[in-house]
C-alpha cells in the first residue's frame, strides 16, 4: 500500500511538471531546433574537413611527452568517460520531473545550453578550417585507409555522415576540442544550477581527468583542450550575460506549478515584509535565492540560517 501511494504521488507530479514543460516547449520550440540543427551543421563540417585532411609526422607536443599512449586497444576509456559526463547531465536536467526541490525547467535549460553550444561551436568551426593540422590519432596517421577521405560519390554520402563511423573516425577537426566543449558547459551549467557541492567538485574533477584523457587518447593536441577550456569558459560567460535570467522556482516569482495556498501566501508575506523593512518573525525568515539568480549550496543555506537566527 505505501509503494502503491508514493507512486500514485510520484505519477501527479510527474503529469503535472509535463503539463507544465509542455507548455514551455510550445513557447520555444523554435530555439531549440535550430540549436538542435546546429547540432547536425556541426558535425556536417567536421565531416567535410576530413576530405580535406593530409596526413603526416604528428606534431611535437608536451602533453605527448608527459601522458603515455593510451593506444587502439585503451582509447575506449575517453569516449566511456565522455558518454558518462553526458548522460549523467541529461539526467539530472530532467530531475524536476521526480525531485521536490524543482530550481529549474528543463526546457529553459535546454535552450541556455544549446545556445552555449552553438556559440562555441562556430568558433571552433572556423578554427579548425582556418589552419588543417594533420591528425595524432592512430587512424589519422600516415598510412591509415581512414586517414584521407576518397572523392564522394554522391552528395548523399557527405549528407549523411557515414553515421556512426564518420564520426567516431574523424580527423582534421581539431583546433579545438569538441568534447571539452560539451563538458565545460555541462560542468559550468551545473555550477550556476546545481546545489550540491560535492557534485560540483566532482563534476570539475572529471573534467579535468576528461581533458587528461583525450590527451592521452592523442584524440587531440594538447593546445586543442586548452583553448577549449578558456573558450568555453570566456563564451558562457559572455552568452549568459546576454540571456535573460531563467526564472527562480524557489524563489518568489510567481511559480507555473500549483502549490499549497498557504505556504504561497505566507511565502509572499515574508517577502513583503523584508522588502518594505518591516519587523517580523526572525525566526521564520529563510534566505530562498541569491539575487543573481544562482542557487545556494546545501552547505552555504545552512551558515545563512545560522548566522540569520543570531548564532
Amino acid at each position: 500500500m505505501y509503494i502503491a501511494r508514493e507512486f500514485s504521488k510520484l505519477w501527479k507530479r510527474v503529469c503535472t511538471e509535463t503539463a507544465v514543460e509542455w507548455k514551455l516547449l510550445k513557447e520555444k520550440w523554435m530555439l531549440l531546433l535550430v540549436g538542435l540543427v546546429f547540432q547536425y551543421l556541426h558535425g556536417l563540417a567536421a565531416r567535410g574537413v576530413h576530405y580535406l585532411h593530409q596526413p603526416g609526422p604528428i606534431l611535437q607536443d608536451v602533453g605527448f611527452m608527459v601522458l603515455p599512449e593510451l593506444g587502439k586497444e585503451r582509447g575506449h576509456v575517453s569516449e566511456n568517460t565522455f558518454a558518462f559526463i553526458f548522460i549523467s547531465f541529461f539526467v539530472w536536467t530532467f530531475h524536476p520531473f521526480i525531485s521536490h526541490s524543482k530550481r529549474f525547467y528543463t526546457v529553459l535549460i535546454w535552450r541556455r545550453v544549446l545556445a552555449f553550444l552553438v556559440a562555441s561551436q562556430a568558433l571552433r568551426v572556423i578554427t579548425f578550417y582556418s589552419t588543417l593540422l594533420p591528425g595524432p590519432n592512430y587512424h589519422c596517421r600516415e598510412g591509415s585507409a581512414l586517414a584521407k577521405l576518397p572523392k564522394p560519390d554522391s552528395i548523399f554520402e557527405v549528407l549523411l555522415l557515414n553515421f556512426p563511423r564518420g564520426v567516431l573516425y574523424g580527423c582534421g577537426d581539431l583546433i579545438f576540442s569538441s568534447h571539452m566543449i560539451f563538458t565545460l558547459v555541462f560542468v559550468l551549467t551545473y555550477q550556476k544550477y546545481g546545489s550540491k557541492r560535492f557534485f560540483k567538485l566532482l563534476a570539475w574533477s572529471i573534467a579535468v581527468i576528461q581533458s587528461l584523457l583525450i590527451i592521452a587518447s592523442r584524440k587531440h593536441y594538447t593546445v586543442d583542450v586548452i583553448v577549449a577550456w578558456y573558450t568555453v569558459n570566456l563564451v558562457v560567460y559572455f552568452v549568459d550575460n546576454k540571456l535573460p535570467e531563467m526564472p527562480d522556482r524557489t524563489g518568489g516569482n510567481p511559480p507555473l506549478l500549483p502549490i499549497n495556498k498557504w505556504k504561497d501566501s505566507k511565502s509572499m508575506n515574508e517577502h513583503h515584509m523584508l522588502l518594505n523593512g518591516n519587523s517580523g518573525d526572525i525566526v521564520d525568515w529563510r534566505q530562498r535565492t541569491q539575487t543573481n539568480g544562482k542557487h545556494l549550496d546545501d552547505e552555504g543555506l545552512a551558515l545563512t540560517e545560522t548566522a540569520m537566527n543570531g548564532t
